[in-house]
């Protein structure tokens, strides 16, 4: 098996995965196709190279990261066009801490489960800086010729989390703003505060499929379960 698992979850939208990285870093790295160019959102955490194992169509690709964790931005560096919230500048652009949380991933036990290669080891592994060549902030389009995503800034994981609905399609990219699996809000950067008002706010959002950073896609019945049960346990 190789180290990358995609599904296509519906025409031109694919989510791929490290099934072998250890479950708290193992994120959603979602590619939807479009007309005129390709959006390509988070990036896993950089243990083989990532552009060549995507579905991607050949045509210009827009790479935006959700925010600056080691598990989405691995291979962030791979793409020249690259987008992320102006809030996490530092952490893109390679400043250690817990902006990214590489060393994390480096002293996290059993990381993966498998050798990407034979005679991999962890210490061979390092996370690139990527600095923006770009920043994205509430409001902000990316068109993709037939597709139309907003920007939303959705802080609470990290100060710069964003999101990214195509209101037309119904389709919702969450990031870690919110997904099915335990909430983390206890990380250095992370702000409760910040997270309610995300949560309220998310449960408003109209859409039919809703994909996180972590954890299995999201109807919208099933999202708004998971913010309101978040406001009722730290509201």
């Amino acid at each position: 098996m190789g180290w990358f698992k995609t599904r296509e979850l519906e025409p031109g939208v694919f989510v791929t995965l490290e099934p072998a990285v250890d479950p708290m870093f193992r994120a959603s790295i979602v590619t939807v196709l479009g007309r005129d160019r390709d959006l390509q959102l988070d990036f896993g955490c950089g243990v083989l190279p990532l552009r060549p194992a995507l579905p991607l169509s050949g045509k210009p690709v827009v790479a935006v990261a959700s925010h600056a964790h080691v598990d989405h931005i691995g291979g962030f560096h791979e793409f020249s066009e690259r987008l992320g919230h102006a809030a996490e500048a530092a952490g893109f652009a390679g400043q250690p801490g817990f902006e990214t949380f590489a060393d994390e991933f480096l002293g996290w036990p059993d990381v993966v489960t498998a050798l990407p290669r034979p005679g991999w080891r962890i210490n061979d592994w390092h996370l690139f800086p990527t600095p923006l060549a770009g920043t994205l902030d509430e409001g902000d389009r990316i068109d993709l010729g037939d597709r139309q995503f907003t920007v939303l800034h959705l802080p609470g994981h990290s100060p710069g989390g964003i999101g990214l609905l195509d209101e037309q399609g119904g389709l919702f990219l969450t990031g870690d703003a919110i997904y099915d699996d335990e909430i983390l809000d206890d990380l250095p950067g992370a702000s409760i505060p910040d997270y309610l008002c995300t949560m309220d706010r998310l449960r408003q959002i109209d859409c039919r499929l809703a994909i996180g950073g972590h954890g299995p896609e999201m109807t919208r019945p099933r999202l708004k379960a998971i913010a309101g049960d978040y406001l009722r346990r730290r509201g």
